[in-house]
C-alpha cells in the first residue's frame, strides 16, 4: 500500500469524508487484508459447530461453505461504497435512515463489533491456558492492550499489520493442512455414530456460516474509503469477495476436521497439537500466528466499533474531527469488551449465541443499505447532507426505519438461539431457524417499495451542491 500516513503516525479521521488527496492503496491489497480477517482461530472454531449440531465431517463441510459463499455475496458488495463515497459504512446509511434515525440500525452494529471482541478473548484466553497454562486474565488484558492500541493508530496501520501476518500465516497452514491430507495426524476421534446429516443442522450450519460474514458488512466500507474514487466497483468487490470467502472455505472444514477426527475440544488447542504432530513446534507456531491474527482482527472490530460510535455521537451533538475522539472512544471499548471477555468461559457457547443474534439485527440492515445503493440511488448521494439533519435526508428516515422494524417483526416468530431461546415458528419447523432469511427478503422488499414515491429528481441539486463543495474544501463539513 503506498501510505501516506507517515509510519507511526496515528490517523487524523474518524467519521469525515476521506478527500482525494488523502486517497491511497491499491484493490489486489483488499484481497489478502480480508482473507487474514478470517484466517484464524475463530474460523476454525466454526467448523467445531458442525458436529454440536448432529452433522458428520461431509456435511458440515458442504453447510459451512454454502454458507459462506452466501454471506459473501451481502458482506463484499458493501465494498463499492468505500471508493465511491470516501465514507464510514454507517455515515452512509444516514441516507436510509437519516441523521439521527441511523441510531437504530448502530445498536445492531455496534453489538456486533464488541460480541466479536468478547468472544475473541474467549477463544483466545482458553486456547493459550488450554496449551501454556496461562493465566486467562492475564491474557486477555495482554491483547485488549494490543487490539486497542492497533485501533488507535488506525486505518492504515490496520492494512499493514494485516498484510504481515498474511504472508506469515499460509505457510503455516500450509503445513497443516498438509499433515491433514498426508494422515500424518491422529488422536482420538469422535463417536461418528450420532452423526450424519439432519436438515435442522444443516441450517443452523448454514446460518452460522452465512452470519460470519454477513456481521462483517458493517466493516467493509472503513476499509476500503480510502481507496481511489475511480476504483472499479467490480474489481474491489471481486477482490473483498475472493478474500473474505477464501480463508473460512479452508479453515471452516479444518475445524470440523479437528472436531470430529482427531476429538479436539477446543480450537487452538486442536492446531496446537495436530501442529506438532506434522513438524515439531510448528502447532505452537502456528497457534501463536493465529492468535496474533485474531488479536489484529480485534484491532479491526476496535476502529469499527468505534466509528459506529462515533456515528451515534455525532447523531446528537457534532463531533469535533481530529484523532482525541477516536483514541477515548477506542479505548472505552476496548474495557468493555476485556471485563465481558473475563467474564464469559464457554467459548462454543457464546460464538454460535453471538453470530445468530448478529445475523438477527444486521439482515434487515444489510438488506436496506443494499438496495437503496444498488437500486434506488444508484450510488448517488449528496455527501455534505449527510453531516446535518437539515440536509435532503433529514433527521429521521421513516422508509428505512419502517422496513428495518417490519424486517425485524417478522424474524421473532422464527428466531431460535440454541441454549437460549426457541420461537413457535422453529418449532413447528423441528428447529429449523429461517427468521434471518424473512428479515433479509421482507426488509428489502419493504424499503423497495417505500422508495418507489422517492423524489431522485429534488435531490440532484443537493448532490451537485455537495460536490461542489467536496471539490473545492475536500471537506464534507
Amino acid at each position: 500500500m503506498a501510505d501516506k500516513q507517515k509510519l507511526g503516525a496515528i490517523e487524523s479521521n474518524h467519521i469525515d469524508y476521506v478527500s482525494e488527496s488523502e486517497r491511497h492503496g491499491k484493490v489486489w491489497r483488499q484481497g489478502p487484508f480480508w482473507f487474514l480477517g478470517n484466517f484464524q482461530t475463530f474460523t476454525v472454531a466454526i467448523g467445531f459447530l458442525g458436529p454440536v449440531f448432529g452433522l458428520n465431517l461431509v456435511w458440515s463441510v458442504i453447510a459451512g461453505v454454502s454458507g459462506i459463499l452466501f454471506g459473501t455475496l451481502f458482506m463484499a458488495a458493501h465494498a463499492a461504497q468505500g471508493p465511491k463515497l470516501g465514507l464510514p459504512q454507517m455515515i452512509q446509511s444516514r441516507a436510509q435512515f437519516g441523521f439521527k434515525g441511523v441510531s437504530v440500525p448502530l445498536i445492531g452494529t455496534t453489538f456486533t463489533f464488541v460480541a466479536f471482541l468478547v468472544v475473541d478473548t474467549v477463544i483466545i484466553k482458553l486456547g493459550l491456558n488450554g496449551i501454556f497454562g496461562w493465566n486467562t486474565v492475564l491474557v486477555a488484558t495482554v491483547i485488549a492492550v494490543m487490539s486497542g492500541v492497533l485501533a488507535i493508530y488506525g486505518h492504515d496501520w490496520v492494512h499493514r499489520v494485516f498484510i504481515v501476518l498474511f504472508w506469515i500465516s499460509v505457510p503455516c497452514w500450509l503445513l497443516l493442512t498438509f499433515g491433514i491430507v498426508s494422515g500424518k495426524i491422529s488422536g482420538t476421534p469422535m463417536d461418528e455414530t450420532t452423526l450424519g446429516y439432519n436438515f435442522a443442522g444443516f441450517a443452523a450450519m448454514f446460518a452460522t456460516a452465512a452470519s460470519y460474514n454477513i456481521t462483517y458488512a458493517p466493516y467493509v466500507s472503513d476499509y476500503t474509503r480510502y481507496l481511489p474514487s475511480g476504483t472499479s466497483a467490480s474489481s474491489v468487490i471481486r477482490s473483498v469477495f475472493v478474500g473474505a470467502a477464501g480463508s473460512p472455505m479452508w479453515l471452516i472444514p479444518v475445524g470440523a476436521w479437528l472436531a470430529i477426527k482427531l476429538g479436539a475440544a477446543d480450537a487452538l488447542v486442536g492446531i496446537h497439537d495436530a501442529g506438532n504432530q506434522v513438524v515439531s513446534g510448528l502447532g505452537t507456531l502456528l497457534a501463536l500466528v493465529s492468535v496474533l491474527a485474531l488479536v489484529a482482527t480485534m484491532g479491526m472490530g476496535v476502529y469499527s466499533g468505534m466509528l459506529s460510535v462515533v456515528t451515534a455521537m455525532d447523531s446528537a451533538r457534532p463531533v469535533a474531527s481530529g484523532p482525541k475522539v477516536r483514541i477515548y472512544v477506542s479505548v472505552l471499548l476496548t474495557v468493555i469488551a476485556l471485563i465481558l471477555g473475563i467474564v464469559l468461559t464457554n467459548a462454543i457457547t457464546a460464538l454460535y449465541g453471538a453470530l445468530t443474534i448478529m445475523l438477527y439485527l444486521l439482515s434487515p440492515w444489510t438488506a436496506i443499505n443494499l438496495i437503496d445503493f444498488y437500486y434506488v440511488r444508484h450510488g448517488k448521494y449528496a455527501v455534505t447532507d449527510l453531516f446535518t439533519s437539515k440536509g435532503i435526508y433529514g433527521s429521521w428516515g421513516r422508509r428505512g426505519l419502517i422496513a428495518y422494524f417490519v424486517g425485524i417483526a417478522v424474524e421473532i416468530p422464527f428466531c431460535y438461539v440454541v441454549g437460549y431461546f426457541e420461537s413457535p415458528g422453529a418449532k413447528a419447523l423441528s428447529g429449523v431457524d429461517i427468521s434471518w432469511i424473512l428479515g433479509l427478503v421482507v426488509s428489502g422488499i419493504v424499503y423497495l417499495i417505500l422508495a418507489k414515491n422517492l423524489d431522485l429528481g429534488a435531490e440532484t441539486k443537493a448532490i451537485e451542491a455537495s460536490d461542489a463543495t467536496l471539490r473545492n474544501t475536500g471537506s464534507a463539513r
